[in-house]
Order: structure tokens, then sequence, then C-alpha cells
């Protein structure tokens, strides 16, 4: 009997193209986080993946909509991780802690997120600016701190008149440093910021900052 290789249905359509999208995305992410915007070639993305350039502009249109699809999933995974933090059952302290854990965890893991980071700024934030998606992302953990300053400043643990965005600056900006200027710190000063033997020093160390902000100047009750 001869086997004759059925036709692929639609479903497994769907999902070949979802796989070769995710990853041509894969391979774009390390290519961007490596060469910058204008250092990466589409046809360089292409020989590293299982596709064609021709493929590429099919899914994604051009190079400046894949820069951006990479933009929308890397922020997309930072966000999930906020939206999935549950810190509902922790007294005020603890839960902003935890928050700030999340972060300074999320940074570590993923360094080719605070690449592309800073490759967008570099540009003006020119593709965040066009992109729909990441303009209705709205970060979770700004809730998430909204909700843990109302509890603490209603238990007089924290001071009021904390701004939210001011506080997720004062967290992410720690955690971007460390990872995005770990080369030239430890060149000047002889530490590597990301030297696992100290880690856990700087992740305390960064909530304790962000305690020490929350409680200066409060009257206890």
């Amino acid at each position: 009997m001869t086997s004759v290789e059925e036709p692929a249905g639609p479903g497994e359509r769907v999902r070949d193209a979802a796989r070769t999208r995710a990853e041509i995305l894969d391979v774009a992410t390390q290519e961007f986080a490596r060469g910058g915007y204008d250092g990466t070639r589409v046809d360089e993305i292409a020989a590293r993946t299982r596709t064609t350039k021709r493929m590429i502009y099919y899914y994604f249109g051009g190079k400046e909509q894949l820069f951006t699809a990479v933009l929308e999933r890397a922020y997309g995974v930072i966000r999930e991780a906020e939206r999935q933090l549950d810190v509902e059952h922790l007294d005020p302290v603890a839960a902003i802690r935890r928050l700030a854990e999340l972060i300074f965890d999320h940074h570590e893991r993923h360094p080719d997120f605070v690449r592309l980071v800073g490759i967008e700024n570099i540009h003006g934030a020119v593709h965040m600016a066009a992109s729909e998606e990441l303009g209705r992302i709205a970060s979770p953990a700004l809730d998430v701190i909204r909700r843990i300053l109302a509890a603490g400043q209603e238990r007089g643990l924290f001071t009021t008149g904390v701004d939210a965005v001011d506080l997720h600056a004062v967290i992410s900006s720690f955690c971007f440093f460390r990872v995005a200027n770990r080369h030239t710190f430890g060149a000047l000063f002889g530490r590597d910021l990301v030297d696992p033997a100290r880690r856990e020093h700087y992740r305390t160390m960064l909530g304790d900052m962000v305690i020490a902000y929350l409680t200066a100047g409060r009257t206890a009750r």
C-alpha cells in the first residue's frame, strides 16, 4: 500500500504560521538586541530561520514593523508577569518588596529586553509611539503600586503624596542600570553588578531603598 501524505488542514496551517512567526520573533529579538535597529539586516534574520526574507515581509510587513513586533512582545512578557503578581495577601511593605523583586528578576533574566529598550530610546521611541498595541498597554504594575500605596498609607506605614509612576521609575531605573551599565560600571569601579555572589545583596538593597523612600517623613499613627 502506498502511503499518501494528507495536506495540512486549516488548523495545522495556523499552528505552522504561529510557530514560524514565533521563530522569526525569537531570532529578530537576538539580532536587534545585538546589532541595534540600524545594524540589523532582515537577510540575516531570514538566514537564521527556516523561512525567507519574502515570508518575513509577508508576516510583518518590513523591518520597521518587525522591530515594533519585537518590542510589543518584549513588553508583553513583563506586563503579563505583572498581571499575574499576587500580593493581595501580603502586608504593604512585603507587597512592594515583592513587586520590586519581580522587576529586578525580569530585567536580570531578559538582558535582550534591556538592550531593546535602550535602542528604542536612541530612536526617540518612534516605534512605540506608532504602535497601537503598546499605546494600549498601561503598566499593570501601576495598578498594583496604587493599591499597595493606598493600603500602606491607610495603615500609616507609607508617607502620603507618593506618585505610582514615580515609584515605578525608581524601581525600574535601578533594575535597568544594573543590567544595561554592567560593563561600563565594571570597567570604572571593578565591580560586576550582576555577579551572582552579590545578587541577593542588590535585590535586598533595592527593596530597602524603595521602603526608605516610602517611609521618609511619614507621620506614625
